[in-house]
C-alpha cells in the first residue's frame, strides 16, 4: 500500500512517546481527504478508460465521440478486458489503503472490488453462456441501438449511420465466431430457440430496400432504412445531399448488413439441426459450477438452489393466502385456479387488440405513472430530474421481446427513460396487471431508481452506472407495493394484480431451479405456473423460454425484494416511532446500486446513526 504519511513511517521505527508520534486530528483529516480524492480520481480514470473501449456506450450515454464506430465483441477484446480488470483490482488493493478513506470513499472500494470479482468470476464461466438467444443477442440488439441510440442531427451523424451500417458484417461476424467456438465445444441453445432466432434476423433484412414492390404489392420499409430515412428527412437537406446519403445507407442495407444476417441465419440452421430439446443448462459442460455462478452474480448471494427453490415453494403458499382473501372480499365462487382462469378470459380485463387500444393502454400507463409522480413527496427525499415515457416496442422485435422492460434515458436529457411495454398481442397485457406493471418499470421503480443514480453527482461513475440484478429488480419489484400504502391501487382487481405480480416472481423461483437443477421440462415449467399465477397462458410459455436461455436471472427480482422489506422491517422495529420511511427510501437509492450483503451494511449503519441521534 502507498505510506502517504512520513511522520506514521518514523513512529513506527523509533521509541518516541504516544502522543508525540499520534497524528493530530487535522493530520488525520488531511490525509484521509487526500488518499479519498486520490481513489475518486483513480475510479473516474478508470471509467473513462472502460468507456474509451466501448464506442456503443458512448452513444448510449449521449456522446457523439467514435460516432463511426461499433463495439470490439471479439473473444480476444474480451479476454483482454478481464485482463485489464485484473490489472485494476491488485493496483487497487496495492495502492490504496481502505483504512484512510472516508465512508463514502470506502463503499466505493469495496463496490469496485465486488464488481471486478464479479465480473471475473462470469467471465471464467462464460463459455457457457449463449452468446445468441432469443430475449436479446447482437442480431436484435444492433439494430435495436441504431434505432433508439443513435440521433441523426448533422450530415456527419448521417455519414457515422452509414458507416456503422458497413461494420454489421464484422460486429456480428465476431459474435458468430464465438457461437462456432461455443458449439464445437458442446454448447448449443434448445432446438426451438432458433426458429425464433432466424425470425427476428429475417424481419431486420424483410421489405424495403432488401424487397423490390411489384405493380400488384407495396413492400413497407425494413426496420433499419425506415429509421435512416426518417432521421434523414428531419434535417431539411437540400434533395440532391438527400438522395445522395439515402443511396449510401441503401447500399449498406443491401450489401454489408443483408450479407451479415444471411450469414447468421445460415449457421442458425446449421446448429439447430444438430441442437436437442434440452431445456436447462445442467445439459451443459461444467454445468454445476456454471450454474451457481450464475445465481450467485444474479442474487449477489451465496444461495443454493436447493434453498431458492424452497423460498420460492414458501413464498408461493404465502401470497396464495392473499389472494384467497381478496377472492373472498370480491365473493367469487370457487377456488384460485377458477379465479385464475376468470382473470385469462373475462373480456372486462382486456384492451381491444387493434390501434385504438394499444394507444389507450400507452395512455392508461402513463396517466398511473404520472399520478405516482405527483405523490413522490410523501415517501421520498431524492427524485429523478429525467423524464419517462411509456413507448410500444418496435415490430421487428415484438415477437421475441420482454413483456415489458425499461431503457434508461441518455445522460444530456436527450432522451427520457423509457418503459417499453410489448402489445404485439394487446390480451397478454391485461387491465388488473397494468397498475403494477408501470410502477415496476415507470414510478417508483425502474426510472425512480437507475435515473436517480445516474444523476448522483457525488458518487464515482462506476457506482451510477452500477448494475447489481438483485438490487435494481429488487426494488422494482418493492416498488409495485409502495403506492398501495398512498391507496393508489384503484380497485380490488389491481390488487389482485399486484400481487399476481409477486407471485409470478416468487414462482420464478421454483422454476428457473427447477429447468437448471432439477431437469424440469419446458412443458412441466410451464404447468406448474398455469397452476399456480394468474398469468395469460402465451405469456407464461414467453416466460418459461425465457428462464430457459437466461439461466439464473429470474432468481433475482424475488431475492432482492426480500431482503429490502427484511430491511425495512428491521429499522421500523429498532427505531419504532423514530422510523421514517422517506429517509429509509434515500439510504437505499442515494448510494447506487450494490449488493444484497453490503446494502445491508448500509442499513445497519443508518440504524444506528439514528439510534444514536
Amino acid at each position: 500500500m502507498r505510506k502517504t504519511s512520513l511522520l506514521i513511517m518514523f513512529c513506527l521505527a523509533a521509541p518516541l512517546s504516544l502522543q508525540a508520534c499520534a497524528p493530530k486530528q487535522q493530520d488525520r483529516e488531511t490525509l484521509v481527504a487526500s488518499e479519498s480524492a486520490q481513489l475518486n480520481a483513480w475510479f473516474e480514470q478508470r471509467f473513462e478508460e472502460t468507456l474509451s473501449r466501448s464506442p456503443m456506450s458512448q452513444t448510449s450515454l449521449g456522446h457523439k465521440t467514435q460516432y463511426d464506430k461499433l463495439d470490439d465483441i471479439s473473444q480476444l477484446a474480451l479476454d483482454e478486458t478481464a485482463t485489464l480488470q485484473q490489472v485494476w483490482l491488485d493496483e487497487m488493493r496495492r495502492d490504496f489503503d481502505i483504512d484512510r478513506l472516508d465512508p463514502q470513499t470506502k463503499l466505493s472500494f469495496k463496490l469496485f472490488e465486488f464488481d471486478i470479482e464479479d465480473r471475473l468470476a462470469s467471465h471464467a464461466q462464460s463459455q457457457n453462456a449463449y452468446v445468441f438467444q432469443h430475449m436479446g443477442g447482437p442480431h436484435s440488439n444492433l439494430p435495436s441501438f441504431m434505432i433508439n441510440n443513435h440521433k441523426i442531427d448533422t450530415i456527419e451523424d448521417a455519414r457515422a449511420y452509414i458507416a456503422r451500417l458497413n461494420a454489421f458484417p464484422q460486429y456480428l461476424k465476431q459474435a458468430q465466431d464465438r457461437t462456432n467456438t461455443q458449439f464445437e465445444n458442446g454448447v448449443s441453445l434448445p432446438k426451438f430457440v432458433y426458429a425464433k432466432l432466424s425470425q427476428t434476423s429475417r424481419n431486420i433484412i424483410s421489405g424495403a430496400p432488401f424487397e423490390n414492390p411489384d405493380e400488384a404489392s407495396e413492400v413497407k420499409d425494413s426496420p433499419l432504412w425506415n429509421d435512416f430515412k426518417t432521421k434523414l428527412a428531419a434535417l431539411n437537406l437540400p434533395q440532391g445531399e438527400y438522395d445522395d446519403l439515402a443511396a449510401q445507407a441503401e447500399a449498406a442495407l443491401r450489401g454489408p448488413v443483408q450479407t451479415a444476417y444471411t450469414s447468421l441465419l445460415s449457421m442458425f440452421e446449421i446448429h439447430s439441426l444438430q441442437a436437442t430439446s434440452d431445456d436447462g443448462v445442467w445439459k451443459l459442460p461444467q454445468t454445476e459450477n456454471y450454474y451457481a455462478a450464475q445465481l450467485k452474480h444474479y442474487t449477489t448471494t451465496d444461495l443454493s438452489a436447493d434453498e431458492i427453490h424452497q423460498i420460492g415453494l414458501d413464498e408461493v403458499a404465502r401470497i396464495q393466502d392473499q389472494m384467497r382473501q381478496i377472492m373472498t372480499r370480491l365473493n367469487f365462487d370457487g377456488d384460485l385456479k377458477n379465479f385464475f382462469e376468470f382473470l385469462r378470459t373475462d373480456p372486462q380485463f382486456i384492451y381491444s387488440n387493434d390501434a385504438q387500444g394499444r394507444d389507450a393502454y400507452i395512455q392508461d400507463a402513463t396517466q398511473i405513472i404520472n399520478d405516482m409522480a405527483n405523490r413522490l413527496d410523501d415517501l421520498f427525499i431524492t427524485k429523478p430530474k429525467a423524464d419517462v415515457r411509456v413507448k410500444r416496442v418496435e415490430a421487428f422485435r415484438e415477437d421475441t421481446a420482454f413483456g415489458a422492460f425499461y431503457d434508461p434515458p441518455a445522460l444530456d436529457g436527450s432522451r427520457p427513460g423509457t418503459y417499453y411495454i410489448n402489445l404485439k398481442d394487446v390480451a397478454e397485457q391485461p387491465k388488473y396487471l397494468q397498475q403494477a406493471l408501470a410502477y415496476h418499470e415507470g414510478i417508483p421503480g425502474h426510472h425512480m431508481q437507475i435515473a436517480l443514480a445516474m444523476e448522483l453527482a457525488d458518487l464515482p461513475k462506476f457506482r451510477t452506472f452500477g448494475r447489481h440484478t438483485a438490487y435494481i429488480e429488487g426494488w422494482a419489484l418493492y416498488a409495485e407495493s409502495v403506492p398501495a400504502e398512498l391507496g393508489l391501487y384503484t380497485d380490488p382487481y389491481s390488487e389482485f394484480g399486484r400481487l399476481s405480480m409477486e407471485i409470478f416472481r416468487a414462482a420464478r423461483l421454483v422454476v428457473d431451479t427447477g429447468i437448471h437443477s432439477k431437469k424440469w421440462t419446458r412443458k412441466q415449467a410451464v404447468q406448474y405456473y398455469l397452476d399456480n399465477i394468474p398469468n395469460p397462458e402465451g405469456d407464461i410459455r414467453a416466460e418459461i423460454d425465457r428462464y430457459i436461455v437466461w439461466p439464473g436471472q429470474a432468481t433475482a427480482y424475488k431475492i432482492g425484494m426480500l431482503k429490502i422489506q427484511a430491511l425495512r422491517m428491521k429499522a421500523e422495529e429498532t427505531l419504532g416511532e423514530n422510523f421514517n420511511i422517506a429517509e429509509f427510501h434515500d439510504v437505499i437509492l442515494a448510494n447506487g446500486s450494490m449488493p444484497l450483503e453490503i446494502l445491508e451494511q448500509l442499513v445497519d449503519d443508518w440504524i444506528d446513526t439514528q439510534e444514536t441521534d
